[in-house]
């Protein structure tokens, strides 16, 4: 039996390339979010901004997978600046040192998603592979949903830990930050 995800192929991309991706990255989000877009936080002219935010920043990778010619999922982030933002609105009893960024240290995956039909067979694991592949920094960190089970039992399965609560943006939810080590 062949492994799904040796099918998937995995291309990355800098600010520029995103750019040049546009309409089939929001074609993704769309499907992915499509219970969610009539919330303000969750519009595609919000996430396209966050994007181009993300995009700006040092560091910056989206990493796109295909089948074929179709795109399938992409992952995407940047390393944390010094005085980053990320942890604005941070819940958790953690030593703040572990909050100061010096722009090396931390590389924060902002998305990871795979369209619905090809969900379960590896891709998302592939994707976020290839996204920490190679990485200069020594820890990452994500948000996830408490209720997306899915999406959280993979990462704890991956290597992630919580390490406390975020909300990001004031009209976001509340999601739960992960953290991992990516090189000791």
């Amino acid at each position: 039996m062949t492994d799904a995800s040796t099918q998937l192929i995995t291309r990355r991309h800098d600010g520029s390339g995103m750019h040049v991706l546009r309409e089939a990255l929001l074609s993704v989000y769309r499907e992915v979010y499509a219970d969610k877009l009539e919330i303000p936080f969750f519009t595609v002219d919000r996430f396209w901004e966050r994007l181009e935010a993300y995009a700006s920043r040092d560091g910056f990778l989206l990493v796109t997978g295909q089948l074929k010619d179709e795109l399938v999922g992409y992952t995407l982030g940047y390393t944390l600046p010094p005085g980053a933002r990320w942890w604005h609105g941070f819940r958790g009893d953690v030593d703040p040192q572990l909050l100061e960024e010096d722009g090396k240290r931390t590389f924060a995956v902002n998305e990871l998603m795979v369209v619905p039909a090809q969900r379960r067979l590896g891709y998302a694991r592939a994707l976020h592979d290839a996204s920490l592949a190679g990485r200069p920094e020594q820890r990452a960190t994500l948000l996830v949903r408490p209720d997306n089970i899915p999406a959280r039992t993979a990462y704890l399965k991956w290597g992630w830990d919580k390490f406390g609560d975020l909300q990001p943006f004031d009209d976001a939810p509340m999601y739960e930050a992960l953290m991992r080590t990516i090189k000791k």
